[in-house]
Formats: structure tokens, sequence, C-alpha cells
């Protein structure tokens, strides 16, 4: 059986914890912008993890993203939808990748499109949405 020690408790509840913390100073309107941690040990960027990848330290700080990112997998999905649409992992440009949906054609999103946040949490599926900032069918003059 597992126990904890109260001096586990006590360090879950602090600010380093490895949870995102909407209310940590600086990071205003985080509804409308993606949240993410960075490892204070190593610098590793991550999307909603407890322990970072690299170093497997727990002192996790919250950070706002701006936003722009890399379309760096993108497939077409027809399952439980009345339409087609597209599932993409986005590497930001703060270094972590996050999974969400690029509007637009689902056929025109290709790996290397530069994208944008559109809104932080899409009301049906609660993933992020982007838009691109480079027209579409470029690759097709």
């Amino acid at each position: 059986m597992y126990h904890r020690s109260g001096s586990a408790v006590q360090q879950a509840a602090g600010s380093a914890t490895g949870l995102l913390d909407p209310r940590a100073p600086g990071l205003a309107s985080a509804s409308e912008a993606i949240l993410f941690q960075r490892c204070t040990y190593c610098g590793t960027a991550m999307y909603h993890r407890l322990l970072c990848p690299v170093c497997r330290g727990s002192e996790l700080r919250t950070e706002r993203s701006d936003g722009t990112g890399t379309v760096r997998h993108s497939t077409v999905v027809h399952r439980n939808t009345p339409a087609a649409r597209n599932v993409s992992l986005v590497e930001m440009a703060e270094g972590f990748v996050v999974r969400g949906r690029v509007m637009g054609p689902p056929i025109g999103i290709h790996s290397g499109d530069r994208v944008r946040l559109s809104t932080a949490k899409d009301p049906v599926r609660g993933e992020p949405v982007f838009q691109l900032l480079d027209e579409p069918y470029r690759a097709w003059r």
C-alpha cells in the first residue's frame, strides 16, 4: 500500500507541481492562449505533463505561448463527424507539440504550414483551433 508522507503532500500543494496554473502572475487572458510548462532545471518546454520528459524534474513553471507554430503532421478524420475534419500535430514556437485542428480544407493542410492560434479550446472537442498563416494550395502554383 502506498502512503504519502507529510513532506510529499506539502510539496504537491506548492506552485511547482507540474500542473498548469492559469492564475500564475503574468498570464492574463489565459482562456485565449495556450498555457504550457517549462522545466526550471533544464528549460524543456512541454504541454500537459507532470514531470519533465528530459530530466524527470517536477519543478515546472507555467508560461503563456505566443500562439504561432508549424504543422508537423496532419491527417483527415471521417469518424464521428458529419463532415471530414483534420487532426494536426502543431509544433509551437516555444518547442512543445500540441494536438489540435487547423481551419481550412482538410486536404489543403500539409506538414510545414505555418499556423496561428485562433481559439484555445474548441467548445465541442476541447482542443486548440489554429488558422493557416499562408494561403492554401501554395504548392500547386
